[in-house]
């Protein structure tokens, strides 16, 4: 297993080890141990699977709040997807700041996303699914977005903006300047 730090360093770039032959493959996406072994030590509660059938579908930026606050571990079930992560810690250096990785049924690459971050993705192929594990159980009540088009973030989408399909409850979602992160920097050391 390959793990490297992206832009940010909190979040990682994932590439299990892939064994094919003419049948197919095996890949091994999640060992506590291994991960612990690369200083990785969230431990996950549960699994979330979606369809996006269009592509240029965008979902997100979303997070829960604590004390729901989610850690997510994603990656691309069938399909190809643009991963997008946003430091929404108060008083972190990269406060504001994004990365983003290409997620591919074919890279077989994952993103982890830890708490503290918005997270969001737009659908490059047709029916893309994705997959990931939480480090909490979903929590309505804790829920928050970020808008997906802030510009003060500025994410260089791989679509044009007119290919975009997008919720009504994304489309509400609050600007950076306009929220109040209940994510501290220190707290999640």
């Amino acid at each position: 297993m390959d793990i490297k730090p992206l832009g940010i360093p909190d979040i990682k770039l994932i590439t299990p080890r892939r064994f094919g032959d003419d049948r197919g493959f095996f890949e091994e996406t999640y060992n506590l141990d291994s991960f612990v072994s690369h200083g990785i030590e969230t431990v996950f509660v549960q699994d979330n699977h979606s369809l996006s059938a269009t592509v240029g579908t965008v979902r997100g930026l979303h997070f829960q709040a604590p004390p729901m606050a989610q850690a997510k571990l994603v990656r691309c079930g069938r399909g190809r997807l643009f991963d997008v992560a946003v430091d929404i810690r108060k008083g972190s250096p990269t406060f504001g700041r994004w990365v983003g990785a290409e997620l591919s049924f074919d890279n077989g690459q994952m993103l982890l996303v830890p708490e503290g971050f918005a997270h969001g993705f737009m659908t490059l192929e047709p029916d893309t699914e994705i997959v990931y594990k939480c480090s909490n159980t979903y929590a309505p009540e804790t829920e928050g977005a970020i808008r997906w088009d802030d510009p003060d973030i500025g994410i260089n989408w791989p679509l044009d903006v007119a290919e975009i399909k997008v919720s009504d409850k994304d489309i509400r979602a609050l600007l950076l300047r306009d929220f109040d992160s209940p994510f501290r920097f220190e707290d999640v050391l």
